[in-house]
């Protein structure tokens, strides 16, 4: 281990792994700085990962099944929109709903399609979609793809016009709304913005492992959400936390070989999950209508 331990190959797999925490905390930040806990983004990921297996599996291309992921978290994510927003229905209840029809759906579908319950054929990678050959941290789409998207994001809601109102109806959606802000509007793109990344995410989960597992989420949305709450509710600092979860799990990948305490090992990412909340979680405030559905007088 200490041959290979803060190696580039190492560095490289930690980035690796932090794609699918980084991009659904950056679409929580959207989300929940318009006033919507999206508790959603677990099932997102299962449903794009998914989705886009499936389009890979027939199509044999990873660019159209990016695409099918994509869309895949924007629909989920608009269901959510839908029953939280729109129906003012309990957030959180509704991100936990989703998050069990998508188990069950994807199970069931996977079934239909593959003949198994539990795991898709395999299907080809991005092999050969290579930059910066030179440099083998970054000679990932999707890692330098990720590093764009938390800087533009961090742009959109903290420099343009677009980004005040969703932070307005976030932390005052009555004052937003006498100032001709369309609240539930605002909050439905925030919601799908954050679909739009997790099923990115999830295209990335599926890409990276050549199939569809059952439950290959393996709780990357929740580590997602605390990445956010880490990161203060900011893209930048969201990614920043993804990464310290992302060198979390490399690291068990590093210490399990050859050890008898592996159950023990496999457990590092969830305690360093509950430690660094613990440690930051009250020092965190999120927007002030989180999670409070608007009721316009």
């Amino acid at each position: 281990m200490s041959e290979s331990f803060l190696t580039v190959a190492f560095l490289a797999q930690t980035l690796r792994i932090s794609i699918p925490y980084a991009l659904p905390a950056l679409g929580a930040s959207f989300s929940e700085r318009g006033g919507v806990v999206n508790i959603a983004l677990e099932g997102i990921l299962l449903v794009s990962a998914f989705a886009t297996t499936t389009a890979i599996y027939y199509t044999g291309s990873p660019a159209a099944g990016i695409a099918a992921g994509i869309i895949a978290g924007i629909g989920v994510a608009f269901l959510h929109g839908i029953i939280s927003i729109t129906f003012k229905a309990d957030q959180i209840v509704s991100g936990i709903a989703i998050n069990l029809l998508a188990l069950g759906a994807t199970k069931f579908s996977c079934q239909i399609i593959f003949h198994s319950s539990s795991n898709s054929a395999r299907i080809v990678g991005m092999e050969g979609w290579t930059f910066l050959p030179d440099v083998p941290i970054l000679n990932n789409p999707f890692i330098l793809g990720t590093i764009a998207i938390a800087i533009f994001s961090h742009f959109i809601l903290f420099w343009s016009r677009f980004g005040l109102r969703l932070r307005s109806v976030g932390e005052n959606p009555q004052a937003a709304d006498t100032l001709g802000v369309n609240v539930a509007r605002i909050r439905h793109v925030g919601v799908l913005i954050s679909g739009a990344l997790t099923g990115l995410g999830g295209a990335w989960l599926a890409i990276d492992q050549h199939s569809f597992t059952d439950g290959m989420s393996a709780g990357r949305g929740f580590i997602a959400l605390a990445a956010m709450i880490i990161g203060k509710w900011n893209p930048v600092g969201a990614a920043s936390a993804a990464l310290l979860f992302g060198f979390a799990e490399s690291l068990v990948i590093q210490l399990q070989g050859g050890t008898e305490y592996i159950q023990f090992i496999q457990m590092i990412p969830y305690v360093a999950t509950i430690v660094v909340l613990a440690g930051f979680i009250g020092r965190a405030t999120p927007p002030a209508a989180d999670g409070v559905p608007y009721e316009k007088e």
